[in-house]
C-alpha cells in the first residue's frame, strides 16, 4: 500500500515538514511496512523556501540586507536540490512583519532588501528563481528592488531617489544600463495568486495600502505616484504594465519584476507542485493526505490542499484524498461538490483553548492519522 502526504503548514504551529512527519508517524504505526511519501508543500506564500528546499533536499542561506524601514535585517532564501534554482520569499527581507502600528508608513518602505537577495542568489550561481510575493509592508512598485540590482532611478537633478513609494513622484529618469547582466539571463517564476492591477480603485495602494498603515490621503498619493512611476517605464523601459493582471500585487513589486527582470507569473501551487515533484510522487497512490490549519470553501482557490487534490486526481484518480486541518471552517461542502477532496478531518483531540490547540497539534495529528489509518486497515481486512 502506498500513501503519499503532502500538507500545508500549520500556521503559528507547525512547518509543512512538521506537519508530513507527524501524519507519517500515525500512519506508520498502522501500517509499518507501507511506503509513505511526504511531500511538504506550500501555495507561495509563507513558508514556501521552507517547503520546497525540504522536498528537494536542498539548503538555506541567510542574509544581511536592507529591510522595510532601511534598517538591516536577517533573511533566509533557499536554494534547491538542482543547485540551480533559488527560492525567494520577498517577506523575508521587505514583509510586514518587520513594522508595527508605529512604525509602518508605505510611503517609506522599500524593497530594497528583496533586490539585494535576488542579487545573493545570482552569486551562488543559479539560473533560476522562484519569487512568492505575499505579506509585503510596501508599496513602492519595486523600485527599491530594482535599485539593488543596479537600476538608477533619478529625479531631475540626476540623484537616486530615496526608498518608498512617496518619492516616485519625482522620478523623471530611467537608467539600466547598470543592471547586473546576469538578470536578463536569469529566469524568475512570480508566486503569486493576486490580480490586482497596479493602480486605480482596485491597484496596489487601494486594496492593500490600508494594510500596511495607509491613511486615505496616503492611499491617493501613493496611487498617483505608482501611476507616475508607470508612464515613465513606460516611456523609457518600453513597457506598458499599469493595467497588467498582477502587477499590484505586494505593493506594485509584481510591475517592477515584470518592467526590471525576466519573469512571468504563475499560480503559486502551480509552482510548488511542479518542482516538488508532486505529480511524480502521487504516482501508484492508494490513498493521499493534504492539510492546512484552517480550511474552508475558499481553500478551492489556490489553496495548497486543493492544487494536492487536483494533481491526485490527475495522476491517481481513484486514490481518495484526506485533509487534516486544524479548524473546519464554513461552506466546505462547497470542496465535497468539485469532486477532488474526499474527506476532511479536524485534529484537536478535544475541546481546548487555540493556544493549548497550537501547542497540541502535532501529536493530535499522530492520533488522529492513525485512527483514520486503523479505518482503513479494518476495511481492507474484511474485503
Amino acid at each position: 500500500m502506498k500513501f503519499v502526504i503532502a500538507p500545508d503548514s500549520f500556521k503559528g504551529g507547525l512547518t509543512a515538514r512538521q506537519v508530513s512527519d507527524a501524519i507519517y508517524d500515525g500512519l506508520k504505526r498502522i501500517f509499518s511496512d507501507a511506503e509513505i511519501e511526504t511531500v511538504p508543500m506550500a501555495d507561495g506564500g509563507e513558508g514556501t523556501v521552507q517547503a520546497l528546499t525540504d522536498a528537494t533536499k536542498g539548503k538555506l542561506i541567510t542574509e544581511l540586507v536592507v529591510g522595510p524601514l532601511g534598517k538591516n535585517v536577517e533573511a533566509t532564501y533557499g536554494i534547491l536540490g538542482d543547485s540551480d534554482t533559488a527560492v525567494i520569499e520577498m517577506s523575508a527581507a521587505s514583509g510586514i512583519q518587520y513594522v508595527n502600528d508605529q512604525t509602518h508608513n508605505p510611503m517609506i518602505t522599500t524593497t530594497y532588501g528583496t533586490g539585494q537577495l535576488i542579487v545573493n542568489a545570482l552569486d551562488h550561481g543559479v539560473k533560476k528563481i522562484i519569487l512568492g510575493i505575499g505579506g509585503s509592508a510596501t508599496n513602492d512598485g519595486g523600485a527599491g528592488m530594482a535599485q539593488a540590482l543596479g537600476a538608477k532611478l533619478l529625479d531631475e537633478d540626476g540623484q537616486n531617489l530615496s526608498y518608498g513609494g512617496g518619492q516616485l513622484d519625482k522620478l523623471a529618469t530611467i537608467n539600466i544600463e547598470d543592471v547586473d547582466s546576469r538578470i536578463e539571463k536569469t529566469e524568475i517564476l512570480i508566486a503569486s495568486d493576486v490580480t490586482n492591477p497596479l493602480t486605480g480603485s482596485n491597484g496596489a495602494s487601494a486594496i492593500f495600502g490600508p494594510q500596511k498603515g495607509a491613511t486615505t490621503a496616503m492611499i491617493n498619493k501613493l496611487d498617483s505616484n505608482l501611476h507616475h512611476y508607470a508612464q515613465i517605464i513606460k516611456r523609457d523601459l518600453g513597457i506598458s504594465l499599469e493595467e497588467t493582471s498582477g502587477s499590484g500585487a505586494a505593493g506594485g513589486l509584481g510591475a517592477g519584476l515584470l518592467a526590471f527582470t525576466n519573469s512571468r507569473m504563475e499560480k503559486g501551487i502551480d509552482i510548488v507542485v511542479a518542482y516538488s515533484s508532486l505529480e511524480k510522487k502521487l504516482q501508484g497512490a492508494d490513498f493521499v493526505f493534504t492539510g492546512e490549519g484552517s480550511m474552508d470553501f475558499q481553500t478551492k482557490y489556490g489553496k495548497t490542499p486543493f492544487g494536492v487534490a487536483l494533481a491526485a486526481k490527475k495522476v491517481s484518480p481513484h486514490a481518495p484524498v484526506i485533509a487534516l486541518v486544524g479548524n473546519i471552517g464554513e461552506n466546505v461542502e462547497e470542496l465535497y461538490e468539485t469532486g477532488a477532496i474526499d474527506a476532511i478531518f479536524s485534529a484537536p483531540s478535544g475541546a481546548k483553548s487555540l493556544e493549548q490547540a497550537i501547542k497540541d497539534t502535532k501529536q493530535d495529528l499522530s492520533m488522529l492519522a492513525e485512527n483514520i489509518a486503523r479505518l482503513i486497515d479494518s476495511q481492507k481486512n474484511k474485503s
